[in-house]
């Protein structure tokens, strides 16, 4: 009961700092009207998931507590390029792998849980893929060469970390590295 109260509490932060993503691109490329339409509709939508498992965690009566973050989505992104234009397509790879990874982890937790969150989980599983879609599609759009390559080298790096051990269960966290994590295996 405990690891689901914590893997809601991770999920609003995974979407808080979706929509924050969002909104950092919408502040870092404003000369770029179809990524800004994007990036809004994105970010409007990530908050309103937001807003839904924070109801979620209310009516499971769950106190909202800080939670230290996941390693998943910060080592992605330090992988990402720090000089333009290949810092916005490796942005939107990596936009694009974790929105994938949350679609195929939230169709297993519809699998696995109650009712009420298997609903909410399964009825968030086209958003995730939509997202991954748009962010895919506007990487091929601003990369200046086929991103192909690009995508094996992120997708590898991401691959390690949903299989190395994590000492703290959390949404995109791999396999538990100690014993106590029981609900783990349905995150994976």
């Amino acid at each position: 009961m405990r690891q689901v109260d914590t893997l809601l509490l991770d999920h609003a932060n995974c979407e808080r700092k979706a929509a924050a993503t969002a909104l950092g691109m919408l502040r870092r490329y404003p000369e770029r009207p179809d990524l800004l339409r994007a990036m809004t509709k994105l970010a409007r939508e990530e908050l309103r998931h937001f807003e839904q498992v924070l109801k979620a965690l209310r009516h499971r009566n769950a106190p909202l507590r800080r939670l230290s973050p996941s390693r998943y989505a910060a080592a992605l992104f330090r992988c990402a390029a720090r000089r333009e234009p290949r810092r916005l397509t490796d942005t939107l790879i990596v936009g694009a792998i974790i929105e994938a990874r949350s679609s195929e982890r939230f169709a297993l937790l519809a699998e696995r849980l109650e009712s009420a969150l298997a609903r909410f989980y399964g009825g968030l599983v086209a958003a995730e893929a939509r997202h991954f879609e748009t962010y895919l599609r506007l990487a091929r759009r601003y990369a200046q060469e086929p991103i192909d390559g690009r995508v094996a080298e992120l997708l590898a790096t991401e691959r390690q970390l949903v299989l190395s051990p994590d000492a703290e269960l959390r949404f995109h966290s791999g396999p538990p590295a100690a014993a106590g994590h029981g609900a783990t295996s349905a995150a994976r």
